[in-house]
């Protein structure tokens, strides 16, 4: 009978020669504080197996860290990435929540699993927000709900109003009427739409490709405006931004894109959605990761 140390060693070290002995030693650390005291011997042996044959680690521990939250991550709804982070966080900084009666209404398209509306109702004043978050598969609604429950943060209103809200929809952002009935005008509008480029999706790496949802990730629909470019998305979004009181006056747009996307969807918003007060967001890798715009 196979030794169960001697098989996690031996797996440890195809790991540090997979990824380098320094994140394959950092892996591994994650990977022994997520066990739990009644999870069997053989637990970190198949999850170092997993790992090995390329499936992301986020989807392996059941957990990613997103700010100062930490959401759970399921196959196949997109891993919130490092830059999303960024930029969202940066975002908390930028609004102002109002001292009026009323909270701030935000939409958040292409939820996923709810991580860009959570951190701000997370790090928002308490009452001043009530987030929608719209998605089209079943599992990542169910996973930001998942997620809501996880931080506390209710997913209904009801007569609390001194707590923020994030309210999971399953919905097509093409089905502008359902989009506008939730909470319009918004203050805040925010993205992170798929727009990989069909191209280039089949050059993506297996750990992504293989695992998460294309639908979360091929920004090229049959159709649409500038197909095999990986913006469909940002044309559905102007059309929908440029609708007669979707935005509220001061209202933000805040759009993360692909590499060498952004002066393209910067152009997309001034023509198809009216919105000319725009600037470009760099991320802390050097690269141009968001377009944000003023009504």
């Amino acid at each position: 009978m196979r030794n169960p140390s001697a098989h996690v060693n031996q797996l440890s070290k195809r790991l540090a020669l997979l990824l380098g002995r320094e994140s394959a030693s950092l892996e591994l650390k994650w990977m022994r504080q997520s066990l739990k005291p009644s999870d069997p011997s053989f637990r970190l042996q198949h999850m170092l197996e997993r790992r090995l044959q390329g499936e992301p680690l986020q989807y392996i521990l059941g957990t990613t860290p997103f700010g100062p939250l930490s959401l759970l991550s399921r196959p196949p709804t997109l891993i919130p990435r490092p830059e999303t982070e960024d930029w969202t966080l940066r975002l908390v900084n930028t609004i102002s929540p109002r001292s009026s009666s009323r909270p701030l209404s935000v939409l958040d398209l292409c939820t996923g699993s709810g991580c860009i509306p959570l951190l701000l109702c997370h790090l928002l004043p308490p009452g001043s927000t009530l987030a929608f978050g719209v998605d089209i598969s079943e599992q990542a609604i169910e996973l930001a709900t998942d997620n809501a429950a996880r931080c506390k943060i209710p997913t209904s209103s009801g007569a609390d109003t001194l707590r923020n809200v994030f309210v999971p929809v399953l919905g097509d952002l093409r089905d502008t009427d359902m989009l506008k009935e939730l909470g319009a005008p918004f203050d805040v509008v925010t993205a992170n739409p798929p727009y990989v480029p069909t191209q280039e999706y089949d050059q993506l790496s297996p750990s992504v490709k293989n695992y998460e949802d294309p639908r979360a990730l091929l920004g090229d629909l049959p159709g649409c405006p500038a197909q095999n470019s990986g913006l469909s998305f940002y044309h559905i979004i102007a059309r929908f931004l440029a609708q007669k009181d979707v935005l509220r006056e001061g209202a933000i747009v805040v759009l993360e894109v692909g590499d060498r996307q952004a002066g393209d969807v910067e152009k997309i918003l001034h023509w198809s959605a009216g919105l000319r007060n725009t600037e470009i967001w760099t991320d802390p890798w050097g690269k141009q990761r968001v377009v944000l715009a003023h009504a």
